[in-house]
């Protein structure tokens, strides 16, 4: 099918196949390339959030350090708790706390506690806190003392992020341990919130095990994630089933600096897949407005290159018709333009050579004509010279003068008669037709060569029916058997048989004529009609049988050579007679 298309649909499905794949790789590759970039985005959105968390949650657990701190450093403050009476403690702290910013005290607790860990007094945030009334870490902390410590702890299944601050009073024996400043959060779900809402959205879940002490998404969601995140890492992606996320985790360190639980934070793929899909609608719209675009321009390019091709098929079609006038117009300098040039150069050599060889073939025509002429003529002229020759130099009696006139007149006769038929020929034009009996018209043209074929050793038998009349002009119709029986002649030099037999057919007679001699050479078989085509033959010039077939063609019918032998066979088909005597030429 491939070989069945036109120039210009190979060009341009070869290109639009090209461009559709082109465009359509590139647009994977740039989506792709984009869902990359999103998703590193995200990631870095994540981090982002995660950075803002840790500072946050960093600049909370200095407040809570530096408060404990000026707490646990002020006179009066020391003095109450040297006291060890529980209400005078509890006051004191009671009024630190007042003096603590509003922000600090809307989610922090306060809380002091003896060497043991036992709360002497406890200082909620605005939401009442679970707080337990001993603090079980103390004893492995004070390991850290006099410095402070910070970190995650897990009690009575809440999370907290803690910083102690121990009081020294001095005593007899030196610095003792007085009382320890309990400050802190508790990690719930409004704590969430507050760092989603603080971090531009990014999702959180604080967890220990499979435990949630806080999380910014809805239930299902949680639950989901909860159980994909065993094998999950920082970057990685998870899905809860409707949305899919870019993950960080860090770890939550509790105060003896051992793993209390996770922190996860999400960054959420469904606004940037929402982004995603827009551009992406928008691509398709562009590289459909883009295919559609070099389709067009591809095509318009095409016709205008295949252009030049086509004139060019065209014209070289026009040239294989003989027809050396056309010249293509000018295409330019490229190789098109220069082979359009080399086309117009090659059309104007081959007008010239036509030209050339028509003026030769004419030249040559005439004289093939000539020497053919004067050929046909040699005999009847001859004939005519003999017989004047004899009546001017021989006395002859009178029947002598009257054959030798008799000859002399045949032999004009038949140089008319052949010079009408030329001029006939030549003209195209047709004489007057006469029904004639067929077998008169062949017996005429056997008698004519009864001499010359008894003196070839030659025999010619006729099968001709009688009653079988044709219209014809005779004298044209009986030189073609004379054409016939004298080239068979010619072409048996040691004798042999020429035999001419016809039969009827519907509305037509067919005649062949056939000899025993060496046939015809199959060089000359395909143009054994055509003028001056001659072979084996000692005079004549191949002008008989393109006349003969000519005659019988003029009067409706046609002449060819049948077999392959031996010896010639031809065959002529003549329609039959119409109902009146005579017909007017055409």
């Amino acid at each position: 099918m491939w070989r069945r298309l036109s120039l210009l649909s190979k060009i341009w499905l070869s290109t639009s196949v090209a461009l559709t794949a082109l465009f359509g790789i590139t647009g994977v590759l740039l989506q792709r390339k984009i869902l990359e970039t999103a998703t590193e985005t995200l990631r870095q959105e994540a981090e982002a959030s995660f950075q803002s968390y840790q500072s946050l949650w960093k600049a909370r657990s200095e407040t809570l350090g530096s408060v404990a701190a000026i707490m646990s450093s002020m006179p009066n403050v020391r003095a109450a708790f040297q006291t060890g009476h529980r209400p005078t403690i509890r006051d004191a702290a009671s009024e630190l706390w007042d003096r603590a910013s509003d922000q600090l005290k809307e989610t922090a607790f306060f809380v002091v506690a003896d060497p043991a860990g036992t709360t002497l007094a406890a200082l909620d945030a605005h939401s009442p806190v679970n707080l337990p009334s001993s603090w079980a870490m103390m004893r492995s902390v004070r390991e850290q003392f006099p410095a402070q410590a910070s970190g995650f702890a897990v009690i009575n299944n809440q999370l907290f992020q803690l910083v102690l601050t121990p009081v020294y009073v001095d005593g007899v024996v030196g610095r003792q341990l007085m009382s320890v400043l309990i400050t802190g959060y508790v990690v719930n779900h409004l704590v969430a919130q507050r760092l989603k809402d603080s971090t531009g959205g990014s999702e959180f879940l604080f967890l220990t095990g499979d435990r949630v002490f806080a999380s910014t998404l809805n239930e299902r969601a949680t639950s989901t994630l909860v159980n994909s995140l065993a094998g999950i890492k920082t970057g990685g992606l998870v899905s809860d089933g409707v949305s899919e996320y870019a993950s960080l985790v860090q770890e939550l360190v509790d105060l003896e600096g051992h793993p209390a639980g996770a922190l996860f934070v999400f960054r959420s793929f469904d606004s940037a897949r929402k982004r995603l899909a827009e551009l992406q609608r928008y691509l398709i719209v562009i590289w459909i407005g883009a295919l559609g675009a070099g389709l067009l321009v591809s095509y318009l390019l095409a016709r205008r290159i295949v252009q030049p091709v086509r004139m060019l098929d065209q014209a070289a079609g026009q040239v294989a018709r003989q027809n050396y006038t056309l010249r293509i117009p000018d295409a330019g300098e490229d190789e098109l333009g220069r082979l359009a040039a080399t086309f117009n150069s090659m059309c104007e050599s081959l007008q010239g050579a036509q030209q050339e060889l028509i003026r030769q073939e004419r030249i040559s025509t005439i004289g093939r004509m000539a020497s053919s002429i004067v050929h046909d003529l040699r005999n009847p002229l001859a004939a005519i010279y003999g017989g004047a020759e004899m009546m001017v130099d021989t006395d002859l009696s009178p029947a002598q003068v009257k054959r030798v006139a008799a000859n002399i007149y045949k032999s004009s006769r038949r140089i008319q008669e052949m010079l009408q038929d030329l001029l006939q020929v030549t003209r195209g034009k047709s004489g007057i037709r006469e029904v004639c009996q067929l077998y008169d018209v062949v017996a005429a043209a056997v008698e004519a060569n009864h001499d010359v074929a008894a003196g070839h050793g030659v025999k010619i038998e006729t099968s001709i029916p009688d009653g079988i009349e044709l219209s014809l002009e005779r004298a044209r119709v009986e030189r073609v058997f004379l054409n016939l029986i004298g080239n068979a002649i010619e072409m048996m030099e040691g004798g042999g048989e020429i035999r001419i037999a016809a039969r009827e057919q519907e509305g037509s007679v067919e005649i062949d004529v056939s000899d025993t001699g060496p046939g015809i050479a199959p060089e000359i078989r395909d143009r054994l009609f055509q003028p001056f085509a001659s072979f084996g033959k000692r005079n004549g010039l191949g002008l008989g049988l393109a006349l003969s077939r000519q005659s019988i063609l003029d009067h409706g019918g046609d002449m060819w050579v049948t077999g392959s032998g031996p010896g010639a066979n031809f065959r002529i088909r003549l329609p039959r007679a119409a109902s009146t005597p005579a017909m007017a030429a055409q």
